[in-house]
């Protein structure tokens, strides 16, 4: 077990350098196992999620080696079996070995994702796209059995709701199969196109990532010739964005692709947060005042799910009444019990998150019941009066990049304590 433990009240300034994109991140590791040589990935977050990957590729003889921001995968010995079922089930990226293991073996066996509990996340896509590509999927004993007796073939396939997840398994079981795949109605999440350009530079072809219409031709093999660079973290930006606006004196986010931030960005400067956008970075200046607004979350190139809980804090200092309504997870709502402990005006009325004017939060302790809302409570523990209590901190840790380090470095007093 893990806890953080802030000093709040103080202001941060200077520079943070975000890391690689966790989203894409989890989604290329499993990929790594559709190479037949040796692959090296660079600017990869050291999250937790990480580690549990490496840990899962272990039990599959899976080599890896992780240091400071380089990590190498080395699958050329790779054993198939059934992945254990206590680690897949703590997060829930692991589902993308299922098209990864059907892509190189034609077969897999993985127990159900885990991963944070923020409302359903069925899997229902991901399997009509397994069965259109040739496969039979049975759940036997809580694991989902996938097999493709005959091979995968490409097949037409249209998503029934824009999925980022079962887009991306797609992409990894089509992209050996014999024949050429469509999916249409398909996610066009940055790290959608990360996975696709990782791919195709060992020889996948694949069209139209970024879009919503993906074209796979199946080919033979995939072999890494060249590191692959992981893009920068939006998610993690994007808080950081937060964080600055919040409590800032000025700081300077390095590494940051503004275009994937455009639906944030714009609701910050709407919300009256001034920002000096650079080519691979952004400066946020001294916010004197805000306004409160109206957030709804959209598929990309909308408002991401991932940052309707960072943005919160701002919304409690902002004049007015805001509202955020997520139309993705509409009970990803687990920090609001958190933030009224600390005195904040916050409630859920109808799937919609009702943020009333909170400017002087005081300190609590609470929980970070998931990635995002752990987020959050570190937000409005640098604004709140007196020292807040994160527990259950370990499941910030799975999606920041050394979050500890960066926050003392804006100056933040900020500890991570464990604890048996």
């Amino acid at each position: 077990m893990q806890k953080i433990i802030i000093h709040g009240g103080k202001t941060i300034s200077g520079e943070v350098t975000i890391g690689g994109a966790k989203n894409s991140t989890v989604a290329i590791i499993p990929a790594a196992i559709l190479s037949d040589s040796k692959v090296v990935l660079d600017s990869v977050p050291r999250i937790r999620d990480v580690y549990n990957l490496m840990d899962i590729l272990s039990d599959m003889n899976v080599t890896s080696e992780f240091h400071e921001d380089i990590l190498t995968i080395d699958p050329t010995k790779m054993e198939f079996g059934p992945l254990p079922h206590d680690k897949v089930t703590s997060l829930r990226a692991s589902y993308y070995f299922m098209g990864a293991l059907l892509g190189r073996f034609n077969k897999a066996v993985v127990g159900l994702p885990g991963g944070d509990d923020i409302g359903p996340r069925p899997i229902d896509q991901h399997i009509k796209g397994f069965e259109a590509l040739g496969a039979t999927v049975e759940n036997k004993n809580g694991n989902i059995v996938i097999e493709a007796k005959d091979g995968l073939h490409g097949a037409k396939i249209f998503l029934d709701m824009v999925s980022v997840g079962a887009t991306i398994n797609i992409i990894l079981a089509a992209v050996r199969a014999k024949g050429t795949t469509v999916i249409e109605n398909a996610a066009k999440e940055p790290e959608i196109i990360d996975l696709a350009t990782f791919l195709n530079n060992m020889g996948a072809q694949i069209r139209g990532a970024g879009t919503e219409t993906i074209r796979i031709l199946g080919v033979d093999s995939l072999k890494s010739h060249n590191s692959h660079t992981i893009i920068p973290d939006r998610i993690e930006a994007g808080t950081y964005l937060s964080m600055a606006a919040a409590v800032g004196e000025g700081v300077l986010i390095k590494n940051t692709i503004s275009e994937h931030l455009d639906a944030y960005i714009a609701k910050l400067e709407e919300m009256g947060v001034q920002l000096d956008i650079r080519e691979d970075c952004i400066y946020v200046n001294p916010v004197k005042s805000l306004k409160a607004v109206k957030v709804k979350t959209m598929p990309y190139p909308g408002f991401a799910t991932d940052l309707q809980q960072p943005i919160t804090p701002l919304l409690l200092k902002a004049d007015g009444q805001g509202i955020i309504a997520d139309t993705i997870y509409p009970k990803r709502i687990r920090h609001i019990p958190q933030l009224v402990k600390m005195g904040a005006d916050i409630s859920n009325e109808n799937d919609l998150i009702i943020v009333g004017e909170s400017k002087q939060l005081q300190g609590a302790t609470v929980s970070a019941d998931e990635i995002r809302a752990g987020a959050c409570l570190l937000i409005a523990g640098l604004m709140a009066n007196g020292t807040t209590v994160i527990e259950d901190a370990e499941n910030i840790m799975r999606g920041y990049d050394r979050v500890i380090w960066k926050m003392r470095n804006l100056g933040a007093d900020v500890t991570l304590v464990d604890e048996d």
